[in-house]
Formats: structure tokens, C-alpha cells, sequence
């Protein structure tokens, strides 16, 4: 009976914190799954890689600049200039680099970390042909995750580890119950085979006496 009790009360737990996780899972990823995009920006999640904007150069153009900027105050962080004459690529910063195409132009931001998290904003110039065109296509929120550790977790993981934790407890706890149950059962079983057998006091022999 002491078996099957704690048998039963560790299926019960073990039911209980599989429930649990399974809700919260569904939550994380119910959230997760909510549209986090505003036109125009865009939010966009990676982690360790690269972030290409790729955009098609303008047709009928013989002379453009393609300008990415970073912050509502437009820091300007890389640029791209075409002409008939020549091709000039400028960086203001080491993490963005530009690569150029017959058909379009992308500018690859590398190596980001969270303090890169702003809103970018994508400009094109068109020179020549007149008249002058100036005009910004594309604005962009860029997020970045960095490398999960146990001081970046958000809540839900902490929950999540806490529950693990607490069911790893439970099922050693309801183990040494079981184990403790079997362990008195057995000491109280060879009690209750000793005391059968009374002590009997040794009877010696009565000497015959001698004629």
C-alpha cells in the first residue's frame, strides 16, 4: 500500500508540471507569433549573423547615391555612390559595409551587438538625369539578440527553469519517500520475525545418583 501511494503521488506531480510547462510553453509562443511589424518600420530578430539590406538601384540613372542611415537623427553610417566615372563606396563605421551590383546595391551590417538596436533609414539620391530626386525608400527597425546566457534570460525562461527544477525535486523527494517506506517495512517485517523465537534459558542435565 505505502508503494502504491507513493507510486500514484508521484504520477499526480509529475501530471501537474507537465500541464504547467505546456501552458507556459503555449503562451511563449502564442506571444511570439504576434505580428511585431508597423508599416514602415520592419523588426527583424537574428542571432550571430549578418543583416543585409538589399535594395534595386534605380533604372535609367547614370548617376545615384544610396545613403543608410542610423536613428531618428540619421546618422549617416554608409553610402554608395554611382556615376559614369566612378564607383564610391564610404563607411563611417566598422560594422557596415557596401557591396554593388548591376541590378542592386546592399549594405551589410556585421558583428552587431544590442547597442546597435535603433532604427535604420534607407535614402536614395538621383542626380542624372535632371531633375533631382531626393528621397528616402525604406525605414527599418533592427533588433538584435545577443547570445543567451543566465543573465539574459527573460522571464518565461526563468520560469520555465524554475519548473524543471522543481520537478527534478519532487521526483527525488517522492524516490527517498519510497526508498525510506520500503526501508522501515523491511526493519519492521525482521522485528516481527525475531520476536517469535522466545530466549529459553539452557537446562542442565540432572546428575543420576551414584549407587
Amino acid at each position: 500500500m505505502v508503494h502504491l501511494f507513493c507510486l500514484n503521488e508521484f504520477l499526480s506531480t509529475l501530471r501537474i508540471l507537465f500541464t504547467a510547462v505546456c501552458v507556459i510553453i503555449l503562451i511563449v509562443f502564442m506571444s511570439s507569433d504576434q505580428p511585431h511589424v508597423s508599416d514602415p518600420q520592419v523588426k527583424v530578430a537574428f542571432e550571430n549573423g549578418n543583416f543585409n539590406f538589399t535594395f534595386p538601384n534605380p533604372e535609367n540613372v547614370s548617376e545615384f547615391s544610396m545613403t543608410l542611415f542610423k536613428g531618428h537623427e540619421k546618422k549617416e553610417i554608409c553610402a554608395f555612390h554611382l556615376s559614369e566615372e566612378r564607383v564610391i563606396s564610404k563607411s563611417n563605421v566598422t560594422y557596415c559595409q557596401t557591396q554593388n551590383s548591376n541590378s542592386s546595391t546592399t549594405f551589410i551590417l556585421k558583428n552587431l551587438e544590442r547597442k546597435h538596436i535603433d532604427i535604420y533609414i534607407y535614402c536614395l539620391d538621383i542626380f542624372l538625369p535632371p531633375p533631382y530626386i531626393d528621397c528616402c525608400l525604406k525605414e527599418t527597425y533592427l533588433y538584435v539578440q545577443d547570445k543567451e546566457d543566465c543573465f539574459s534570460l527573460g522571464p518565461m525562461q526563468w520560469i520555465i527553469i524554475g519548473l524543471i527544477i522543481f520537478a527534478i525535486s519532487c521526483v527525488c523527494c517522492a524516490v527517498a519517500c519510497c526508498l525510506r517506506s520500503k526501508n522501515q517495512k523491511s526493519e519492521s517485517s525482521s522485528h516481527e520475525y525475531n520476536s517469535e523465537y522466545m530466549p529459553m534459558a539452557a537446562v542442565n542435565a540432572a546428575k543420576k545418583p551414584r549407587i
